[in-house]
């Protein structure tokens, strides 16, 4: 494990904002804060950060902790990867460090530098990549976002044909013809019933959209994703979405260490819960969500078609595992395995 400041011998952390980013310069042999300053977020505005980052640190080596490398560090870490300056992503710290040293961007831009000091090379968090990648992020969230209104579209079109009479059985959750036939209906000439139908015919409208666009979001999801990984999709469980998920977070070689890493990054890594004559672990309830809801889909894609792991699930049913075990212990060896893929597949 090689420490920080052996390879580097100034490290700047950026506390990144919608407007201005505050940058804090510091000597990594010493600690010793070098200089503070806050430049927009403009293109002119990287440019001058970069040029005053350089300046300062005397043609030494510089590592550049930012924090928010997707969102609102964007722009500045593809700035200064362009400058050929190393870029680590942080995460803001805990609220306790502000107990007895208070809070501005220049005391954050700072606890953003020295979190890098302590740590070793090999543990630095890379930035996900540009590019595909970053058009599959887009495409995954757009895909969230439009599975949400339909979703509530849809509730709010049954609901309204459950509250008036309009001539459609609305006991059970509506069919797909149902909302079709909904989207066609005419104009009628009662005043107190046109409203009501004119509303539901609009809500069937959106849906039949949203459902649209929701198909047209599957196939570029399975083309960038099979373009990035070739063959990915063709794994047991794998599908467009759950792919694309995999490829995000994966990202690039080096971004993530190891497999471990991999399972700890999406909060799939066991937990001791033992007590007294109890042995047992737990699954983690932080990481990345979305990695976590996709190898949960697939798990249970498995379990329910492939072979080899329902004899898995079987046998440790046998051992007197509980099915919430057996799924923490499946999802591991998936993480595992998938990890090696991507690792395999990706350019």
């Amino acid at each position: 494990m090689i420490p920080v400041p052996e390879v580097f011998d100034y490290i700047v952390g950026i506390d990144t904002h919608a407007r201005t980013h505050t940058y804090c310069l510091i000597d990594s042999r010493t600690g010793a804060i070098i200089d503070s300053a806050q430049f927009p977020t403009s293109k002119p505005g990287n440019a001058r950060a970069i040029t005053w980052t350089q300046r300062r640190s005397k043609n030494g080596n510089i590592l550049a902790a930012v924090e928010g490398t997707a969102s609102y560090g964007a722009s500045i870490t593809m700035s200064l990867r362009a400058a050929d300056i190393e870029v680590t992503e942080v995460r803001p710290g805990p609220k306790r460090e502000h107990a007895h040293t208070g809070k501005s961007d220049t005391i954050d831009a700072e606890s953003a530098a020295r979190r890098v000091l302590r740590s070793n090379v090999e543990s630095l968090a890379q930035p996900r990549a540009s590019g595909e990648r970053a058009t599959l992020r887009v495409l995954l969230s757009s895909r969230s976002l439009i599975d949400q209104q339909r979703t509530a579209n849809r509730n709010s079109l049954t609901a309204l044909l459950r509250s008036f009479e309009l001539g459609v059985d609305a006991r059970r959750p509506l069919k797909d013809t149902q909302i079709a036939a909904i989207a066609r209906w005419r104009v009628v000439t009662d005043p107190a019933i046109e409203p009501l139908r004119s509303e539901a015919k609009r809500l069937a409208a959106t849906v039949i959209e949203q459902t649209r666009l929701l198909e047209e979001n599957h196939q570029k999801l399975a083309k960038f994703t099979e373009h990035l990984a070739p063959g990915l999709q063709e794994i047991q469980g794998v599908g467009p979405v759950t792919g694309a998920i995999l490829v995000t977070v994966y990202s690039h070689h080096g971004r993530i260490s190891s497999e471990a890493a991999f399972a700890a990054l999406g909060g799939i890594s066991p937990l001791p819960e033992s007590s007294g004559n109890t042995t047992r672990h737990r699954l983690s309830r932080s990481g990345d969500r979305q990695l976590n809801r996709a190898i949960e889909v697939i798990t249970r894609t498995r379990i329910s078609c492939d072979p080899t792991t329902q004899d898995y699930v079987a046998r440790r049913q046998a051992e007197g595992l509980s099915k919430r075990e057996i799924r923490r212990c499946l999802k591991r060896y998936i993480c595992r395995a998938l990890y090696r893929e991507l690792k395999t597949r990706m350019a």
